[in-house]
């Protein structure tokens, strides 16, 4: 009720204005070859008492129950009988104007206020008018509806792919936490000296991998440093089963990337690689090349009858695919000893 009030008090100055200017318009149209001022305010007056009611009924009552409803057939139908008491109000009016004001003279009456067909065609207008501005009105709700419907949704979907990018972000198989603190245990039963640095190291990588990746880019150059520190725990735990050749080109500083894309496939091929002659054999190229990253990792291997991606490298193709669309790709080739990813991404600058 409350709310009912409001849009009443809201919407009665816009309303009183517009009749307003309806009963003025009809005043200067009518006054026109009469000098016959109070019947032209009272003929004024009706005509636009009867501008308001059936406009009012087609605005309030026709357009909103019957053709915004869809009920075209209901909505012709009661529009012609609405037609109707529209030409017998008008008709009712002239013959007001012709007994009360001209005492049964037709001839002494203006020209304009006995021919019932402009009369007619002057309340069509209003009424035209009135309807037109709400089915207008109707459009436009729809529109901005659909449209607040259609933002919500982005920002859902937006929502749900950033949860999921940070979900994505976050997965690093712990099997190597496992294996590297393994190591340390090893190495501090031995008391060796190399303990301490590979606890800085994993804390780095530690802190790197739960929290550098909330943040949507970050600088290459650091990227590179923690997959250092990452081959650096493997070579600490491997000892001499393990040969990492690298091939890092040249590159600006300021070079940017989203967090956790590259080190996933250094973890792939840690996890997945075979030793061949007691050595796991890891090649590394990182290539800058005008606006884009190619980034490929190739570990020794033995080809398998089994064609399904593993769960880091579908995770790194979702990501591209959310990050990138259509401009970054995933390349996986397995031959018989060799099983090669790459990587292509653009590069964004700071």
């Amino acid at each position: 009720m409350n709310l009912f009030k409001t849009l009443v008090l809201k919407r009665l100055p816009f309303h009183l204005l517009y009749w307003a200017l309806v009963w003025f318009f009809f005043y200067l149209f009518f006054t026109t070859g009469s000098n016959n001022e109070r019947f032209i305010f009272w003929f004024s007056t009706i005509l636009s008492c009867i501008a308001i009611v059936f406009s009012y009924v087609f605005v309030y009552f026709l357009i909103p129950n019957y053709l915004i409803k869809k009920k075209q057939s209901l909505f012709v139908l009661y529009t012609f009988y609405a037609l109707v008491f529209l030409v017998c109000s008008v008709l009712m009016t002239v013959v007001f104007g012709f007994v009360f004001f001209f005492n049964l003279e037709f001839q002494k009456m203006p020209g304009l206020t006995k021919n019932w067909a402009v009369i007619l065609v002057c309340v069509l207008l209003i009424v035209t008018l009135a309807s037109g501005y709400k089915i207008l009105k109707y459009h436009y709700k729809q529109i901005t509806d659909k449209k607040r419907l259609e933002n919500k949704f982005l920002q859902t979907q937006l929502e749900l792919k950033e949860q999921e990018l940070k979900f994505l972000k976050m997965q690093i198989h712990p099997h190597f936490l496992f294996n590297t603190l393994n190591t340390l245990y090893g190495f501090a039963l031995k008391k060796s000296d190399d303990a301490p640095e590979m606890i800085l190291k994993l804390s780095n990588l530690l802190d790197y991998i739960l929290y550098q990746v909330d943040k949507p880019l970050v600088f290459l150059k650091d990227e590179i440093n923690h997959i250092n520190n990452y081959i650096s725990l493997e070579k600490d735990r491997f000892q001499d089963g393990l040969n990492v050749i690298t091939n890092v080109d040249s590159f600006d500083d300021d070079i940017q990337i989203p967090p956790m894309l590259l080190l996933p496939l250094i973890e792939n091929a840690f996890k997945h690689g075979i030793l061949v002659d007691d050595v796991l054999v890891i090649k590394i190229d990182l290539k800058v090349q005008k606006n884009f990253l190619l980034f490929k990792v190739e570990n020794s291997s033995k080809k398998t009858n089994s064609s399904k991606k593993g769960i880091g490298l579908q995770n790194i193709q979702k990501r591209l695919e959310m990050l990138f669309s259509g401009d970054s790709s995933l390349g996986i080739i397995e031959d018989e000893n060799r099983y090669t990813t790459t990587i292509k991404i653009p590069l964004k600058n700071e």
